[in-house]
């Protein structure tokens, strides 16, 4: 991982982009191939907040369900939206084979109903969007096909879409931030932002004089904006990695080396690495603390999938922060005096963050079609400030809790 020295004095630049994840280094690297003096300010390392530690799972579509879109929007605005997330999950193919990122990129994804009612929704989704936006990709699984491709009894069918796919995610954010780099952009870590001035930004160390500003922090956002930040609010996520499995047990829990992912409110996610860890993802809290048992919350919810993985290992377990809206659809904010916000990419911030820094790149840029239909689309302020936004969302997360359970 190579080191970006940190901002000191004052630089100019025609865009200064917040945020060294997926969505400020897409930005940063289209803004940089179009000739614009680019500089990318990152509070940590490249990478360090959910771009580096997330999942791995590139999905296609919208988070939010695309037949949620077209009744609060319209099937006009419906059909624009998913154009641009499958666009978005092609997008990160080709720049992968563009620059040669070295991320493991593995195609196949199943969406797996944990309850009969909730396979025969997904089933339904995949024959809807096949048929209605022409997408060959996907189709559905039955039960007994899942339990095949699975090795588990614990759910009730779903669909396969063979254009989802995994990857290892903080090697993609390295990939681009070389990439962007290599574009003329420049990076600055360890140089948190403590202030947005007219004209530019400030940190403990120097100024960044720059007309347009990006902030692109996601669930790291903290107080920079409160304007930005009333439509996203910080939620953790867990992940946990076994020991290797042996090839044949792998084949066993995952016959297709696809990434999965389920519908409890409370998603579980999961994977194999390429040395054949079982990857999973679930549980989930608020606040700014991680909790010390991470590594057996996790693997508990990995044992009502899969309970006879209890003698695996676990090697390691990590947890940060993912930025949602109340809708799951993402936030495109024009802030006033040059200054923009993205993000609220709700657990979709592989594809959609980086087709959302191209975005708002093009609208900089003063091509803001894709811009203004995503900023459109309903993505309503959470009530109060955090003293009030956490423990709603604490208690809700509960009751949601208790409804997974029946």
């Amino acid at each position: 991982m190579p080191h970006h020295a940190p901002l000191i004095g004052e630089v100019r630049a025609d865009i200064c982009v917040i945020g060294a994840g997926f969505a400020g280094l897409s930005a940063a690297l289209h803004l940089a191939e179009r000739g614009a003096r680019v500089v990318v300010l990152e509070a940590n390392r490249v990478g360090w907040g959910a771009s580096g530690r997330n999942g791995g799972q590139l999905g296609v579509g919208p988070r939010a369900d695309i037949r949620d879109y077209e009744a609060m929007v319209g099937p006009e605005d419906a059909a624009k939206v998913w154009e641009i997330s499958v666009a978005a999950n092609r997008l990160v193919r080709d720049l992968v084979k563009r620059h040669d990122i070295d991320c493991a990129l593995t195609d196949g994804y199943l969406d797996c109903g944990w309850r009969r009612e909730d396979a025969e929704d997904s089933r339904a989704y995949a024959e809807h969007v096949a048929t209605r936006y022409n997408h060959a990709d996907i189709r559905p699984v039955e039960r007994d096909e899942m339990e095949a491709l699975l090795g588990t009894e614990r759910y009730h069918g779903g669909f396969y879409d063979r254009l989802g796919a995994h990857l290892h995610p903080l090697r993609l954010a390295l990939g681009l931030a070389r990439a962007a780099v290599a574009a003329g952009a420049v990076i600055h870590e360890t140089s948190r932002v403590t202030a947005l001035e007219q004209g530019g930004v400030r940190t403990a160390t120097g100024t960044v004089r720059a007309p347009e500003v990006l902030l692109a922090c996601n669930g790291y956002l903290d107080g920079l904006s409160p304007v930005a930040r009333a439509e996203m609010l910080p939620v953790n996520s867990f992940v946990i990695a076994t020991e290797p499995l042996t090839p044949e047990r792998a084949a066993r829990v995952n016959a297709l080396n696809a990434c999965a992912a389920d519908s409890l409110f409370v998603v579980n996610y999961f994977r194999l690495t390429p040395d054949l860890r079982m990857l999973w993802g679930g549980s989930e809290s608020v606040g700014r603390h991680l909790p010390g048992d991470i590594a057996q919350r996790v693997r508990q919810r990995m044992l009502m999938v899969y309970p006879d993985l209890a003698d695996l290992k676990i090697d390691h377990a990590w947890g940060g922060a993912l930025a949602i809206t109340g809708t799951r659809m993402p936030s495109f904010q024009n802030l006033g005096s040059g200054v923009r916000a993205i993000g609220g990419w709700s657990g979709s911030g592989v594809h959609m963050a980086t087709m959302g820094g191209r975005i708002a790149a093009n609208a900089i840029l003063q091509e803001t079609d894709d811009w203004d239909l995503l900023a459109r689309m309903p993505t309503p302020r959470f009530p109060g400030t955090d003293w009030l936004r956490v423990p709603l969302l604490r208690a809700a997360m509960i009751w949601y809790g208790l409804r997974d359970r029946f």
